[in-house]
């Protein structure tokens, strides 16, 4: 399975009853912590849901630098995969913090009556995009009438909700369920497809790529958002304070020296390649550092925004079997607040 829809397969599981199991583990180890002193630090996990990937250079970087230790922490990064959830460990406090690909992971799971909250917003625009090529350039959502749309079954709920915003049929397209390699739009098989532009992935494509991101089509998300369980954040506030502290530090070093911070990723990931690597960062912290930032700092998220991706997943039947949760049921701003002097404004 693709990223790019992976939080579309966390919504069944979800809500075929998953959300039952997670908040049923009473007997699950909830992570307590007191005050830790300076030479002392507290053991906590920051779950992912995906592989591990440019998408955590910054928290690779706070933790490298010891960022996490300055702030009393020993954070171990616990990579995901295909077909993982990682939404039960932090739930159940196995994990204190989550860091998943995209925010409708966090809305979904509120749905499914899974007590989890995102406190920051590590991407400030989603990366998710349709990549076409010259033969058949798709510039604008109108482009996409009569063409051929490859997309992970999963995630076509996304080009629903960009047919929506832009008052497009389904039926004036195809639509071509397909897997994650670049080889269909390469052969002609398909005259679009779906990537995160910051993946290494698209490279065979060419520097003659189109791309149509689906936040500049309408479709507003938020990537690699952070989040807690309900429990941590009302008994660990000050812990989940600190970790957005160091690693808002380690993300501004990235933006301030990328190679240095790649060279800190490659060395705790070897098998990473710098070359590669190097190639997408610029890009990459563009997706993290805006005006929305040099405003507010790292990490900043509006209501508006998870409101309106709320709207649009409920326009499309998203919450046809429970009720959709609200804005302040998905997210906080507390944690932002209480880091505002600390988070760089860059």
């Amino acid at each position: 399975m693709s990223r790019d829809g992976a939080f579309q397969a966390t919504r069944r599981g979800l809500l075929k009853g998953g959300a039952a199991a997670i908040l049923g583990m009473g007997t699950a180890r909830l992570l307590t912590f007191g005050e830790a002193h300076a030479a002392e630090t507290v053991a906590i996990q920051e779950q992912l849901d995906w592989l591990m990937s440019n998408q955590q250079l910054g928290d690779v970087v706070a933790k490298r630098l010891g960022y996490f230790e300055e702030e009393g922490l020993n954070v171990t990064i616990v990579p995901g995969g295909p077909q993982f959830n990682g939404v039960p460990a932090v739930a159940s406090g196995q994990a204190m913090m989550g860091n998943v690909s995209s925010s409708p992971h966090i809305m979904l799971a509120r749905a499914g009556g899974v007590p989890i909250k995102c406190i920051a917003a590590g991407f400030q625009r989603h990366p998710f995009a349709y990549f076409s090529l010259p033969r058949a350039p798709i510039h604008t959502p109108a482009d996409m009438r009569g063409k051929r749309i490859g997309t992970p079954q999963v995630s076509v709920i996304l080009l629903r909700a960009l047919l929506k915003a832009n008052g497009i049929r389904e039926d004036e397209l195809e639509i071509v369920p397909i897997g994650s390699e670049p080889g269909p739009l390469l052969a002609g098989q398909v005259d679009a497809m779906t990537f995160w532009e910051t993946d290494p992935i698209v490279k065979p494509l060419g520097p003659d790529r189109i791309v149509l991101r689906l936040w500049d089509a309408g479709v507003k998300l938020y990537a690699s958002p952070y989040y807690v369980s309900d429990q941590t954040l009302k008994e660990q506030p000050d812990r989940v304070a600190a970790f957005i502290r160091a690693v808002s530090r380690g993300w501004a070093y990235a933006k301030e020296n990328p190679e240095k911070a790649v060279d800190l990723y490659v060395a705790e990931y070897p098998t990473f390649d710098k070359a590669a690597e190097m190639e997408q960062v610029d890009l990459l912290l563009s997706y993290v550092f805006n005006d929305e930032t040099k405003e507010n700092g790292w990490g900043t998220m509006r209501e508006e925004i998870w409101a309106d991706q709320l709207k649009t997943y409920d326009e499309l039947g998203q919450f046809a079997d429970r009720k959709a949760p609200t804005v302040d049921e998905m997210m906080t701003l507390s944690i932002l607040e209480a880091t505002k002097d600390k988070r760089p404004k860059l």
